[in-house]
């Protein structure tokens, strides 16, 4: 399973609409589930995003499918990273020449 750390910034009709926001997220990780991604934590923030989430996925496919489908809605515009936790970064650091 890949991570992915997920950061969000309300659009207009998603903040027009943020008393609906806990209902959505809960629909967002429902649906997630549904094609295989695990929201593993899901933080509101104050900063440069309001939004962060962490996900486990089992492939880039999946995520980029997730990622569409949240999108389209038009609450949310999403940046996402690929984060490598400690032990695939020595992997990676290893097969360096």
């Amino acid at each position: 399973m890949a991570r992915y750390i997920v950061l969000c910034n309300y659009t207009d009709q998603g903040i027009r609409n943020v008393k609906g926001g806990p209902s959505r997220v809960r629909d967002s990780v429902s649906a997630a589930e549904a094609t295989g991604v695990k929201i593993e934590a899901w933080y509101l923030t104050m900063g440069a995003y309001d939004i962060v989430a962490i996900a486990d996925v089992p492939d880039d496919e999946a995520m980029a499918s997730f990622l569409l489908s949240l999108g389209a809605q038009g609450n949310v515009r999403s940046q996402t990273l690929r984060a490598f936790p400690l032990e695939e970064f020595e992997q990676i650091v290893a097969k360096l020449p």
